[in-house]
């Protein structure tokens, strides 16, 4: 089968090498040039368009930064239906508000292109071990032709119901990713402040119920300051935004997230948004005149 896939930041191209990995003729489109060197050396074939790659392609997967960004590569001139042969599943694997995923779907399916929306949770780390978890949305027939690409990329991979529903379980994930970040952050600075090692401390939890994974992973590199990006903070701004967005679309009271929301949105405007959202540390030690 061959898949297209858009979309070679940090996360789609490890995507890309791991589908190369396990056989699948790859076609691919970038805006960025540079971004295709590392698959094309890898056996990916480069190609003009995102209509291009549709043409060439059973399966189209993109992963590109917002909502526009996929409206353009699906429905925009040279985008992937204009090359769409019949039956193309196109997977996005963006995370969007789930309105806008629901809205690109009905415009595709118009066009005779079945959509799933299939946002990852795993970071990079996960998208290089081919150990992402894939939340989507869409239909089973669908669902049931893009799964063995799926299976290349991601361990955790379920159908959670209809045209957006990935995108809930993806906003759900950010919930609580969000607010467990800003938790340990908060945990180990204050630790720190009261005199006492956080490394015992963190040790100490890991054994009890606040354990989590990440006071496992991310408490770990926070110890070691390591903010290289696995997920940039800006990245995990803009998906609480979608969280508390579609909170006011649905009157929901959302009181844990809106504060975190708000703590990304300090985190970004102190200049730390490349950084990885584990610099809430960083911010917090600022807020609390310490380390930063």
């Amino acid at each position: 089968m061959d898949i297209g896939f858009i979309g070679l930041g940090l996360m789609g191209r490890p995507m890309v090498l791991n589908l190369r990995k396990a056989g699948f003729a790859v076609n691919v489109w970038a805006r960025r040039e540079a971004s295709l060197a590392p698959v094309v050396e890898a056996g990916a074939r480069a190609l003009g368009s995102a209509a291009q790659v549709a043409a060439a392609s059973e399966v189209v997967i993109s992963c590109v930064a917002d909502a526009p960004d996929v409206a353009q590569v699906a429905l925009g001139p040279g985008g992937v239906a204009e090359g769409a042969g019949e039956g193309l599943v196109y997977v996005d694997m963006s995370t969007i508000a789930p309105a806008a995923a629901r809205d690109i779907a009905a415009q595709l399916a118009a066009r005779g292109v079945r959509m799933l929306d299939a946002p990852v949770s795993g970071g990079e780390v996960g998208a290089i071990a081919g150990t992402l978890t894939i939340m989507v949305g869409g239909e089973q027939a669908a669902f049931d032709k893009a799964l063995p690409a799926l299976q290349a990329i991601g361990k955790t991979i379920n159908l959670v119901g209809d045209a957006g529903a990935g995108q809930v379980a993806k906003a759900c994930n950010q919930i609580l990713t969000g607010v467990g970040v800003a938790a340990v952050a908060e945990a180990l600075n204050f630790a720190h402040k009261s005199g006492v090692d956080p490394a015992r401390v963190r040790e100490a939890l890991l054994g009890g119920f606040a354990y989590s994974r990440i006071l496992e992973n991310h408490g770990q590199r926070m110890l070691d300051r390591n903010f290289q990006p696995g997920f940039k903070a800006w990245m995990h701004q803009k998906d609480m935004r979608i969280v508390m967005e579609e909170a006011h679309r649905l009157g929901l009271a959302l009181p844990s997230a809106a504060v975190t929301a708000q703590m990304f949105n300090a985190l970004v405007g102190s200049g730390l948004g490349e950084e990885d959202s584990i610099s809430m540390l960083k911010l917090l030690e600022t807020m609390s005149g310490g380390e930063a």
